[in-house]
């Protein structure tokens, strides 16, 4: 059993590789299917359009790296530290979004004062107001597996206490599928994305504890419930661009996310570890959080105006500067102040575990 946190600098790496995945799926194919472009990527959208898999990668590496941060620690550390983590760069991502929106838009996209205000404090699914950025829908999936995660911290997280939640989240899953439970139930559950919380966070006991039994059938079970749900989610997206997902690629990618993840619960993957990749990953979620209606808002306005794929590599360039800027300008000194105000306490100096977009 391992005792002692551990960084996993190949998780920082599959962060920033996920996110990527998300910024070509939009630059590059869902920009101009969708309408919002009209610089055309014709031929590399046969791949690009998988790009947004990138989010099902995010959800496992979640399940994963948040139940390695919780553990141990008590529900007011826990809820500090996802605190810390995700506003800072969240509310900077909103005033980019909503400022570069209007001056720059034209009406591509539309925001209000009373929009922006509610999006602030991240619920804004709850009384059903508008993201002010389309990727923003994934934050209040995450915000609902962090309810999930206080209760298991109040409760109190042990490995039998875990992995009985982790069948009974699967368990109620497989009902809300099978229509026996509402809809309704479907607000906590998440079914559409409970099989890659679920099996990160049965990973994360593997890595911790090593393996068993119950690990080896409930990630199985999990990766056969993620390729089902996969398949049936790319035909709605095919169906709102107008366009096909061969269910062969969509199993291989998903297979491969798990198999990935599990190399890294086994440690097979510690030796590409490199300290550098420490910066990849703090570069991901103000990445997700910037890229998508400001880059599209760009590419209209500059379309035309350069070659398509110097364009393309200009933007990606731009964004991971952006990036790096809001992570070294207002996470970095923002972090330990925000952390001593809610905790009343000098913050550990420990680094936090990297997770999901959101880390």
């Amino acid at each position: 059993m391992r005792t002692r946190p551990e960084r996993l600098y190949e998780i920082d790496g599959l962060r920033l590789l996920a996110a990527l995945c998300v910024v070509l799926f939009h630059y590059v194919f869902s920009g101009w299917a969708g309408g919002k472009t009209t610089v055309t990527f014709v031929a590399e959208s046969a791949w690009a359009k998988y790009g947004y898999l990138g989010v099902d990668l995010f959800f496992l590496i979640s399940g994963f790296v948040v139940l390695m941060s919780a553990w141990g620690r008590t529900p007011r550390q826990f809820v500090v530290s996802r605190v810390v983590r995700l506003y800072p760069a969240y509310w900077v991502g909103i005033a980019v979004t909503a400022l570069v929106t209007v001056t720059l838009g034209q009406g591509l996209f539309h925001v209000s004062l009373p929009q922006v205000l509610a999006n602030l404090t991240m619920f804004q699914a709850v009384p059903n107001i508008e993201n002010v950025d389309v990727v923003y829908w994934t934050l209040w999936a995450e915000m609902r597996f962090y309810l999930l995660m206080l209760v298991a911290a109040w409760i109190g997280m042990t490995r039998g206490r875990i992995m009985a939640g982790l069948w009974g989240w699967l368990a109620l899953t497989f009902l809300v599928e099978l229509g026996v439970l509402p809809g309704i139930a479907d607000l906590v559950v998440q079914s559409e994305f409970s099989h890659y919380f679920i099996a990160g966070m049965a990973l994360f006991m593997l890595y911790r504890f090593g393996m068993d039994w119950q690990i080896a059938l409930l990630v199985p079970i999990c990766l056969g419930n993620a390729v089902y749900r996969a398949i049936g989610y790319a035909e709605a997206v095919g169906t709102r661009y107008h366009v096909t997902y061969s269910p062969t690629v969509i199993t291989a990618v998903v297979v491969a996310i798990f198999l990935i993840m599990t190399f890294v619960a086994l440690r097979v993957t510690s030796r590409l570890a490199r300290a550098w990749l420490v910066t990849a990953g703090a570069l991901t979620y103000p990445l997700y959080l910037l890229h998508a209606h400001v880059g599209f808002i760009l590419f209209a306005r500059l379309e035309g105006l350069v070659n398509k794929y110097v364009l393309l590599v200009a933007m990606i360039a731009v964004m991971l500067a952006a990036a790096y800027l809001v992570h070294r300008f207002v996470e970095r000194p923002l972090a330990p102040r925000l952390k001593r105000l809610l905790s009343k306490r000098q913050p550990a100096h420990a680094a936090a575990p990297a997770g999901s977009p959101t880390g």
